[in-house]
């Protein structure tokens, strides 16, 4: 049993659920533009902002000009060095020179070579003494490069101590800008989920329903993505809380949407059957039926079944016979499709006349029976 929707009436309703994607996606394009602007309206919150300036800035100075003399320093430090390293050489160099030259005067046992033997121990000493100064030199520079790096590691600890300081009032500043920007965020949700609701209630089966379910498809996606995200945590207590919450709302919803089903369904099932008939739409009754579910009751049926003719749940004809052709055909459908004739039309539903209905209600079962037989 096919949908009885035409050709380009299904068409033209696959083109407007299209339409209303399109029209979310341009109110959602819009939304996220309005939403990402939102954090300008706060100004940029830095640490500079809550910390103590005059004594920072003194720091940070006194940082500067300890980090400018470690850098000096060092650089005088490593020329001291390698002139230190120089002098060290120059000295060995004569040492070993010297060694050399008293172990051949040993050998020859000469006089006349004392004058140089005195000449060369003087240079000898005087080789000592700079290399003495060279290494006093080098021991000054790297003095002055640790008080250097001392004098940094304070100023620095002091200026990490005023800036810890000022990142727990920053913090602070921050979380109290982000309930204000979450309010926000709220105060334009919030309306949009109203608006959403009244329209989907009032007037989603009107002839504007695609912009009313695109609306409501850009609704779900501002709370879901642009709010939803960007709840307070205060360690994950705020963000659990909102989710039981709405849980237990939705859940609540569904359960009675559920109830209110079943007792539509049950009053309905209590109704003669023309007026079950009269109130199912012919669209919604062929779905139902093209589902293999009763339009009635909506419980399952085999409808291939050729000795089925009514539901075995709450008896609504499913089955008749044309009155022209005898042709078994649905009871819903409006046109014989053996012979093309019209169904006949059944008894209208009038207030005040539930006894007559009951009446042709009971009567109508064996009636079609008979009639098939024939």
């Amino acid at each position: 049993m096919k949908t009885s929707l035409r050709l380009s009436e299904a068409w033209f309703r696959r083109g407007l659920w299209l339409l209303s994607l399109v029209f979310a996606s341009f109110l959602i394009g819009l939304g996220g533009t309005v939403v990402g602007d939102l954090p300008r309206v706060e100004r940029q919150l830095q640490l500079d902002d809550f910390i103590d300036r005059p004594a920072a800035q003194a720091q940070r100075d006194a940082l500067a000009r300890a980090q400018q003399a470690q850098t000096e320093a060092d650089e005088a430090l490593a020329q001291a060095q390698l002139r230190a390293r120089t002098a060290q050489a120059n000295t060995r160099s004569a040492q070993a020179s010297l060694g050399d030259w008293l172990a051949t005067r040993s050998a020859t046992a000469r006089p006349e070579q004392d004058p140089a033997l005195i000449e060369r121990t003087r240079a000898l000493d005087e080789l000592r003494a700079a290399q003495r100064q060279a290494q006093s030199a080098a021991e000054r520079h790297e003095q002055r490069a640790l008080d250097a790096r001392q004098a940094a590691a304070r100023s620095q600890r002091q200026l990490d101590e005023l800036e810890a300081a000022a990142a727990g009032r920053l913090q602070a500043a921050e979380r109290r800008q982000e309930l204000r920007v979450f309010g926000y965020r709220l105060a334009l949700t919030l309306p949009l989920l109203a608006v959403a609701g009244w329209l989907f209630v009032r007037h989603r089966k009107g002839n504007g329903w695609p912009f009313v379910w695109g609306f409501v498809f850009f609704a779900l996606f501002t709370f879901f993505v642009e709010l939803v995200p960007y709840l307070p945590s205060y360690g994950g207590y705020v963000r659990y809380g909102v989710g039981v919450v709405l849980t237990l709302l939705a859940g609540r919803w569904v359960i009675a949407a559920l109830q209110r089903y079943l007792a539509r369904q049950q009053a309905a099932e209590a109704r003669p059957e023309p007026a079950r008939r009269q109130a199912l739409d012919y669209d919604v009754a062929l779905a139902r039926l093209a589902k293999g579910v009763c339009p009635g009751c909506e419980r399952p049926v085999d409808l291939k079944n050729a000795a089925i003719d009514f539901c075995p749940h709450c008896g609504i004809g499913l089955f008749d016979r044309c009155g022209g052709c005898g042709t078994r055909k649905s009871a819903f459908a409006r046109f014989c499709h053996g012979c093309g004739k019209a169904a006949e039309t059944r008894p209208t539903v009038t207030p005040g006349s539930d006894t007559e209905l009951s009446n042709i209600s009971s009567q109508k079962p064996a009636e079609d029976h008979e009639h098939g037989r024939r």
